[in-house]
């Protein structure tokens, strides 16, 4: 049998709504070397039997069931344990990849071994259709001098070689949901970050998601893992890094979350 190049983990949790989308996001990939693990984290809707469903119709797809609710960090250690690839790639169950996503972050993880974790644009949209596209920089060195204020790949887009998850350990339980910023630290600290630059997924905003749900938790546990990393790691906090991060934490209490993603959206997307 031909050894599978990348492994896709698609974690979901009542998902049914935009599931399917998804899945057929990553069987009309251009690129075809992966296995393609799904895995239903005790929905009560029909997330399973569309997870199965797809199961019987696609020889890639591993169709996992929980038994009990893992949560985000959870399952992408689930996911990074049952993954044979060579890469990994997340695929969030509300958002969809470009066809050539896989082949375009493939081509560059072959190309650029000293990279650990590559991106990508994500374009934005709604019921309402497109809107905004968020860029990130393409060069580790201009990544990493905004680690203390925005993550430097976006784990929606994200393609991560499997030594790097291998040897940074497994996804702290006690950041959620922002326990992939902890992990793009670790990865850091031994190798480079980069992205495409060109749009990789459709990113779907909606009130039901992590960010709208646990804008609060997220950002805090954000505040608490750029701590953890200002020294001794091979990072540098600057002085506008530590005012950002300041003016960041007094936000939290003062302006609703609704207002926060609006404005984060205005400062960071094109």
């Amino acid at each position: 049998m031909k050894k599978v190049k990348v492994s896709v983990v698609t974690p979901a949790y009542n998902a049914e709504k935009f599931l399917p989308e998804a899945i057929e996001s990553i069987l009309n990939q251009s690129y075809q070397n992966f296995e393609y693990i799904v895995i239903d984290d005790c929905s009560i809707d029909k997330t399973r039997k569309i997870i199965q469903h797809y199961g019987k119709k696609d020889k890639r797809i591993i169709a996992v069931s929980n038994e009990k609710n893992l949560g985000i960090a959870g399952n992408r250690n689930k996911g990074v344990s049952l993954a044979k690839g060579e890469y990994l790639i997340w695929q969030d169950a509300d958002d969809i990849s470009l066809p050539r996503r896989i082949e375009r972050q493939v081509a560059f993880m072959d190309r650029h071994p000293k990279v650990g974790i590559c991106g990508g644009f994500l374009q934005f949209f709604d019921q309402s259709g497109l809107r905004e596209r968020r860029k990130y920089a393409s060069d580790d060195k201009t990544l990493r001098s905004k680690i203390f204020r925005y993550s430097p790949v976006a784990q929606p887009a994200a393609i991560i070689r499997k030594k790097c998850l291998d040897e940074a350990g497994e996804y702290d339980l006690n950041y959620p949901p922002a326990e992939d910023i902890d992990m793009s630290f670790r990865i850091g600290r031994k190798y480079h970050f980069a992205n495409l630059q060109e749009t990789v997924i459709y990113y779907r905003e909606h009130l039901n998601s992590a960010t709208f749900r646990k804008l609060k938790i997220m950002e805090l546990n954000t505040l608490k893992i750029r701590r953890k990393y200002v020294k001794g790691w091979g990072y540098k906090m600057t002085l506008a890094d530590t005012v950002y991060n300041i003016l960041q934490f007094y936000s939290i209490f003062i302006i609703p979350p609704k207002w926060k993603i609006w404005l984060f959206n205005k400062m960071r997307n094109s």
